[in-house]
């Protein structure tokens, strides 16, 4: 039984309050913080790219509760002051203000801190989209006219550039892979994916790597890259990746490689745990660390921290999914996927793009992927880590 009469949840996005939430819904009545960087109530980032920085939804409709929602978790919220420190014996989070948090237990939501280019926050027009204040500053940023080059070839990038071409804007999408997602998805889908793209107006300088950003005026001009080329910009977007944000734990004495790195029970240290993006945990299913960037992830995981926080010991060993959405291909993956995976399609037809397909390594079922398939697509995840292969 536990005995936990604190907790401090540090991260208010959707890890963090969705632990909050489960810890509320399965009993827990014990005093709950919840510390956040951002001044902003706890909000979805996924829409950022897609729906709010087209302009199809106000900033405001990402948050992920109303106040009155919030007050019912009976959770003090402390906003917009930066952790700087933990002391893993005393459970004690130091904060930027100066503030000292001590709990019985303390979740880390903390998420990621995108990858830039040196000098690129020197440089007016050139921009990240991680926060609402990103997206806010961006979205004044684009005009009718302006030519705009996205910097990075992951989902995130992707989908910027999806967005903005079809918010009317001349779209550069550049970065190393030779096609979007190509090291995710293989050649199969990345390639239509190019075809996507290329079809919808999106100029692909792809296959090339990205040295840095141009600059005259302290204002962006273009992108340059490992070829000596210089793409002619006047807005940049720079998605290229992000690291986790764990510079605040340097000493605390927590393992800190790639995320934070925790057990099966997303246990970091003794009364510790890690949810969301900066966690790294030892998956049993797949025997191995494992660390995923997406918000289902987010919200399961928090369930089984606040489980195992109120004495569960249960291992969280989920079946990992994302999605993505571009112009009108919805993607959904079940497992994980990787481009040297034996591909196969066992439902619809890529020619309609509509289809389902299975990736399989050494006889066993990694992931499946759906685009414009969704219930097909979930249907097959029954089959992810089965062996052999069966049709």
């Amino acid at each position: 039984m536990s005995t936990t009469e604190t907790v401090l949840v540090v991260g208010a996005s959707a890890g963090g309050l969705a632990t909050v939430e489960a810890l509320r819904r399965k009993g827990y009545q014990g005093a709950i913080t919840v510390l956040g960087a951002e001044p902003h109530l706890p909000y979805d980032r996924p829409p950022l790219s897609k729906q709010v920085l087209s302009g199809a939804w106000e900033p405001d409709r990402t948050l992920l509760r109303t106040e009155d929602v919030l007050s019912t978790l009976d959770a003090r919220f402390v906003l917009g002051d930066p952790a700087t420190g933990l002391d893993v014996a005393s459970r004690t989070v130091r904060t930027e203000s100066g503030r000292e948090l001590t709990a019985d237990a303390i979740v880390l939501a903390t998420g990621l801190s995108p990858r830039t280019f040196p000098g690129q926050d020197d440089l007016a027009g050139a921009y990240v989209l991680r926060t609402l204040d990103d997206v806010r500053a961006l979205r004044a940023e684009l005009v009718p006219g302006k030519k705009v080059v996205v910097v990075g070839d992951g989902v995130l990038g992707a989908e910027i550039a999806a967005t903005a071409q079809t918010m009317g804007f001349d779209t550069t999408l550049a970065g190393p892979q030779e096609a979007p997602l190509a090291m995710q998805f293989g050649p199969l889908v990345s390639g239509l994916l190019a075809e996507l793209h290329t079809e919808r107006g999106v100029t692909l300088r792809l296959g090339v790597g990205v040295s840095g950003l141009t600059g005259e005026g302290g204002r962006v001009t273009g992108v340059a890259l490992a070829d000596d080329t210089v793409l002619p910009a006047e807005v940049v977007v720079v998605a290229i990746g992000a690291t986790p944000a764990t510079e605040w734990l340097a000493g605390s004495g927590l393992r800190l490689e790639n995320g934070i790195v925790c057990d099966a029970h997303c246990r970091a240290a003794d009364g510790i745990y890690a949810v969301g993006d900066v966690a790294r945990w030892q998956h049993g299913t797949l025997n191995t660390l494992l660390r995923l960037e997406n918000r289902t992830n987010a919200t399961e995981q928090a369930s089984a921290v606040a489980a195992n926080i109120l004495g569960a010991d249960q291992p969280y060993a989920p079946i990992p999914y994302m999605w993505t959405d571009q112009f009108d291909a919805k993607i959904q993956v079940h497992g994980l996927l990787s481009a040297d995976a034996e591909v196969t399609v066992v439902d619809g037809d890529p020619a309609d793009r509509r289809f389902v397909a299975r990736y399989s390594r050494d006889g066993s079922v990694v992931g499946v992927l759906g685009w414009n398939m969704p219930k097909q697509a979930r249907l097959r995840r029954q089959e992810v880590g089965l062996s052999p292969v069966s049709s």
